[in-house]
């Protein structure tokens, strides 16, 4: 199989798409059984065409009889568009196993599910599209067709004010970021000659004009990516989306974003300077700190969940800006084990993130439920979603032997080297960034022992949690699918790292030689010297205690008489003396509280009784988005002052305008 057949494959899945979001129109019977097929083996081919594309290397072009008559559409498949297309391709599949079991308690409702089908699928096209693009045009097209349809999937439940606020809130800063995009493919093609991607890599550029072009990329990506400040629309537009789309946004349309910047930054720019490393590790590391403490504050599932995009996809930038840093300060190798790094945990955040948003529809389908405050005894009810949620909120908190220590492993070792950069203040630091990175790996364990502990232990807070029932088989298949991978991807990262080095090697012209030097045992990304870590051993490890403490417990419990715990002299426990999230939070809330709006009181309900209420508010609405908000609403104002409705006096305006552009021209 050779790279011209991947990207063929790439748009067979791009058609399948279509026909998905087509059949959909259909009636009720075909939409249900055709049009969820289509979409899934869509998926399943997106994946095998980037797998083939990795394995094989080399590039495949190609010409679409659509675009423009000067400007056809140009496509391109090589090892960087193959490997995002695996990412899209493989959580669309487990997506598209998935949903017919979610997507079947809207059956009854009022909202349309041709609608949802529809873009569904249009939105699976224009992320893959947006990969395989090899021109300016055909890539704001696809950008474009991409955040079109999410956004009328974001606001599928219409009925809801809220809804349409994040829906709106959602669209207008993709057209931003849109056309901050844009404005940096402009700056490429006018020093290149044209809006192709093979003209705007032979572009001369000087350091001013490049670094131009990269602000306004990061700004456009960092703002699809969800990155702080930019951040905004992502916990507003993740919550309120079906369960299956928010997998589909969160794991696969934010990597989209990683995408874009790879490819404009890396490959379009090629030349690439210090100081834009330092400026993506600031606000790489901000996301990560500041996404997972506003994640820890959250009680509600899906937006704690899309709090936690914010800081996965800071880590993933943390990397990427490291990769910057070394490779303009001259190590390569080290360049490279952090780009490794980087699009390691991409993989790993598709996954893992993909995997809990699955379980969060799964809870939400079955206990109507979304307030981690009236969770509790989910682990009995839905076992299964149970134990697929353990295995994301282990991955996702980086513990072996699951894929999500590998990619943060990597990151720190990448960073540790820091010694070798020349100058004190990037050793310094980078050090501070290695130290911001530990705090966010420790808040993140704290933030998921929160969200297990409260939704799945314990007893049920509310009636529906205390009804609450399996899911359907569909269901329990898509989450499995992803956490076995969560799963090999921690245990064999070698096999992966071999496969994902392809990228680096043909992109940058580096690669991590010496990462499985060794075998598949062991792990050596620079050196056998430096550091190594063995995956299967700790897993074996990690195994034998599991059985050996099982063991134990089941010996222990024959001799030993079972009876209720202490409870302090009460008749009974009941679920009111639980921990709550609340309660959880409450110390690192006091310790980080400047970084947040806190409104929190007592309130008396209609029964008489006292209710204690918290707020927790991004403090970036009130440091940025408010300001520009009254910006734009005193800017409006003056403006409708123009319109007075007098005809001399818009003769006047047009006369002025004429003078201006007279003397603009002289």
């Amino acid at each position: 199989m050779s790279i011209t057949l991947a990207l063929q494959l790439a748009e067979g899945a791009i058609v399948l798409a279509l026909l998905s979001a087509l059949v959909s129109f259909f009636p009720a019977t075909v939409r249900r059984h055709v049009a969820m097929p289509l979409f899934t083996l869509s998926g399943l081919v997106a994946l095998v065409a980037g797998l083939v594309a990795l394995i094989n290397g080399g590039v495949a072009t190609a010409q679409l009889p659509l675009g423009l008559p000067w400007l056809p559409w140009q496509v391109r498949m090589d090892v960087l568009s193959g490997f995002f297309l695996s990412i899209i391709g493989v959580v669309s599949f487990a997506v598209g196993i998935y949903a017919p079991g979610y997507v079947r308690g809207f059956e009854r409702g009022s909202d349309s599910l041709r609608a949802l089908g529809g873009f569904t699928g249009l939105f699976l096209a224009g992320m893959m599209l947006v990969v395989i693009a090899d021109d300016a045009f055909m890539f704001m097209v696809a950008w474009e067709l991409m955040s079109l349809s999410s956004y009328f999937l974001v606001a599928w439940h219409h009925d809801h004010a809220a809804n349409r606020r994040a829906a709106f809130l959602y669209l207008l800063m993709a057209h931003v970021g849109g056309l901050s995009i844009l404005l940096g493919f402009g700056v490429l093609a006018s020093f290149g000659g044209g809006f192709t991607f093979e003209a705007m890599r032979g572009a001369p550029l000087s350091f001013g004009w490049a670094s131009v072009a990269f602000v306004l990329a990061f700004i456009g990506f960092g703002m699809k990516a969800g990155l702080v400040p930019l951040h905004a629309w992502l916990p507003e537009a993740h919550p309120v989306a079906p369960s299956h789309i928010s997998a589909l946004m969160s794991g696969v349309m934010l990597k989209v974003a990683v995408y874009g910047f790879i490819r404009f930054v890396f490959d379009l720019i090629g030349t690439v300077h210090w100081q834009w490393g330092v400026v993506v590790l600031i606000f790489g590391s901000l996301s990560a700190v500041i996404g997972v403490l506003l994640a820890l504050m959250q009680n509600d599932l899906k937006r704690l969940l899309a709090y936690s995009s914010v800081e996965n996809l800071g880590i993933i930038f943390v990397g990427l800006g490291l990769a910057l840093l070394f490779f303009a300060e001259g190590h390569p190798l080290i360049g490279s084990l952090a780009f490794v790094a980087a699009l390691y945990h991409s993989v790993n955040h598709a996954l893992f993130k993909g995997l809990l948003f699955l379980g969060a529809g799964a809870i939400l389908h079955s206990a109507n439920e979304r307030d981690l405050e009236k969770m509790g005894g989910l682990l009995r009810r839905m076992p299964w979603t149970g134990l697929f949620f353990l295995v994301g909120s282990i991955s996702i908190a980086a513990l072996p032997p699951f894929n999500g220590f590998v990619s943060e492993w990597l990151s720190f070792q990448a960073a540790l080297q820091a010694w070798n950069l020349d100058g004190g203040v990037l050793r310094s630091f980078v050090s501070i960034v290695v130290s911001l990175l530990a705090l966010t790996g420790a808040l993140v364990a704290a933030t998921f022992v929160k969200v297990y502990g409260v939704a799945f232990l314990g007893q049920a807070r509310s009636r529906t949690v205390r009804r609450a029932h399996k899911v359907p088989l569909s269901m329990r298949l898509g989450q499995g699918i992803l956490a076995i991978l969560c799963l090999l991807l921690g245990i064999l990262p070698t096999f992966f790292i071999d496969l994902f080095n392809a990228v680096p090697r043909e992109i940058l012209g580096h690669g991590l030689s010496q990462a499985s030097a060794h075998g598949w045992l062991w792990l050596t990304p620079i050196s056998e010297k430096t550091a190594s870590y063995s995956a299967p051993l700790v897993a074996l490890i990690l195994f034998v205690i599991l059985v050996l403490g099982l063991w134990l417990v089941g010996r222990g419990t024959r001799r030993v008489r079972l009876g209720d715990a202490w409870n302090y002299g009460h008749a009974s426990l009941t679920p009111s003396m639980q921990y709550t999230g609340t309660a959880f939070v409450q110390p690192i809330r006091q310790v980080y509280g400047l970084l947040f709006q806190i409104n929190d009181g007592v309130e008396t309900q209609q029964d008489g009784r006292r209710r204690y209420f918290l707020q927790v508010t991004d403090r970036a609405w009130g440091l940025l988005y408010v300001p520009i908000a009254r910006w734009v609403e005193w800017s409006s104002r003056q403006a409708v002052r123009l319109q007075s409705g007098s005809i001399r006096i818009y003769l006047a305006w047009t006369l002025a305008a004429l003078l201006l552009l007279l003397w603009l021209e002289v």
